[in-house]
């Protein structure tokens, strides 16, 4: 007598229906690949020299160009990361595989808090620049936080109804971006830049020790657009080619941007006109100081509606990045199904997208009383994002060691060989700065260490009882991926 069942005529075999994880449709190239990217980052430039003003005076340019060294070794690490994992997550996605499964929910729920973030310190400059039609808008701390609400308040009501912003739009407006940033870097470099008055200004206004490190921390804000890049891999076409093309090419446009306008700044202002009358909107400061007074009634209006028309693509990005990070987090059960729960009608993340929006627009509530908001969102954006970056970096050393033979088609050089393994030298340093400077921060900014650790224990408790509820291990290991 055997054991094993065999089917009798007529009977009904019924097979197990093989469940296939969800994926997204690979649409995009280069170009909108970059112009996403760069819509994130061009848009920081509207304010991030101001929010470094805050803290660094006249060490401005001198911060701005110290972050971009590590912007350039974080997106090196990302190239590397992306075109090995071309799967939506980022740096989460990295930690799950180069560690584990806590890990994983570490660095994606640091990453959610800089996306939240994104959203409200995008929504909380647009005012300022629309204050040239309307003055209220800029001067006025409860006028101007109100519509920054009412904006992030649309937004969220758009993406759950499910309106998006087509790849077209985005090229153009970064098109149109670029080339304004450029212009009006040649003009003030012609009419503006003078290397004595920027020199003096450096030194007469060099900020202490602490104020230099955070503000180094605090120019991380200009370099958001990293994490969009590789949250869009699993919809990009050859993904492993494209997206570290896109990444360097956003590194040599931003790079070239950012200082270009940095200097200009400061040959047009002050450090302390820059911190104070300009901080929200320091690039139209740098058109009302335009000598010729043509140029800067024609490039004043328009700053200010290209800055208002970025930020809010910036403001909407930041919304669309937490929908896909949630759906990549619930995907491998790294957060509760119901916070990537899709909209029966409307096919949105719907509830990922209400709870997070309102943790925006808690965020936004301290620009009404508090004079030091502005520089607060900046610190703790700083405080999520460095978090992130350092899983970034520790997760690609770790696969170099953990798994040597998997495939990189994007390798990183100028490797450090311990025995038979290569760790890259860029990811090493990357590591080492982005920990020092997030420990300052922790240390130094109690604003950004209280709301920022806060948010870190109400993701593990999430997470924890999560796990225990689903039956699943705290620090399982991810599949190996290919």
């Amino acid at each position: 007598m055997t054991d094993s069942y065999q089917p009798k005529p007529g009977d009904r075999v019924v097979r197990p229906r093989r469940i296939r994880r969800p994926r997204l449709r690979r649409v995009l190239g280069i170009p909108a690949l970059f112009s996403t990217g760069y819509g994130n980052v061009g848009s920081s430039i509207y304010y991030a020299l101001g929010i470094v003003a805050l803290v660094a005076m006249g060490a401005t340019p001198v911060v701005l160009g110290i972050a971009g060294i590590l912007f350039i070794f974080t997106a090196l690490t990302y190239a590397e990361g992306t075109a090995m994992l071309p799967e939506a997550g980022g740096s989460a996605s990295f930690a799950r595989h180069g560690f584990n499964d806590m890990a994983g929910f570490t660095a994606g729920w640091a990453l959610m808090l800089s996306y939240i973030v994104t959203i409200s310190i995008s929504a909380f400059t647009i005012p300022p620049y629309l204050g040239f039609f309307f003055e209220p808008l800029k001067l006025s701390p409860v006028l101007g936080t109100l519509t920054s609400m009412g904006i992030v308040g649309f937004l969220m009501v758009i993406n759950i109804i499910g309106i998006k912003e087509t790849s077209i739009i985005n090229i153009g407006a970064t098109i149109l971006d670029i080339t304004t940033q450029v212009a009006l870097v040649v003009i003030g470099f012609i009419l503006l830049f003078d290397f004595r008055v920027m020199f003096s200004r450096i030194i007469e206004n060099w900020p202490t020790t602490g104020n230099l490190i955070f503000g180094i921390a605090l120019a991380s804000i200009a370099y958001t657009g990293i994490e969009t890049m590789s949250q869009m891999a699993e919809e990009t076409k050859q993904p492993e080619k494209n997206v570290p093309r896109a990444l360097i090419m956003m590194i040599v446009a931003v790079l070239v941007i950012f200082a270009g306008i940095s200097l200009v700044s400061l040959s047009a202002m002050t450090p302390q006109e820059l911190a104070s009358d300009w901080a929200r909107d320091p690039v139209a400061g740098i058109a009302a100081k335009l000598p010729i007074a043509l140029l800067a009634d024609v490039l004043k209006p328009l700053i200010a509606l290209l800055a208002g028309t970025i930020l809010l693509i910036a403001t909407n990005a930041g919304i669309i990045g937490i929908s896909r990070l949630a759906f990549s987090l619930g995907t491998h059960k790294l957060q509760p199904a119901i916070l990537s729960r899709v909209h029966q009608k409307f096919k949105t993340p719907y509830v990922a997208i209400i709870i997070f929006g309102i943790i925006a627009l808690i965020i936004l509530t301290p620009g009404f009383f508090a004079a030091n908001a502005f520089e607060n969102m900046g610190a703790l954006y700083a405080f999520g994002s460095l978090l992130a970056f350092m899983f970034a970096h520790a997760s690609i050393l770790s696969l170099r060691i953990r798994q040597p033979n998997l495939e990189r088609p994007f390798k990183l050089g100028w490797n450090l060989r311990i025995g038979k393994y290569e760790l890259p030298i860029s990811s090493i340093i990357g590591l080492a700065a982005t920990s020092a400077i997030w420990i300052i921060i922790l240390i130094t900014q109690p604003y950004s260490r209280w709301v920022g650790l806060i948010w870190m224990i109400i993701g593990f408790i999430v997470y924890y009882f999560y796990r225990r509820n689903q039956n699943l291990p705290f620090f399982h290991n991810a599949k190996r991926p290919g």
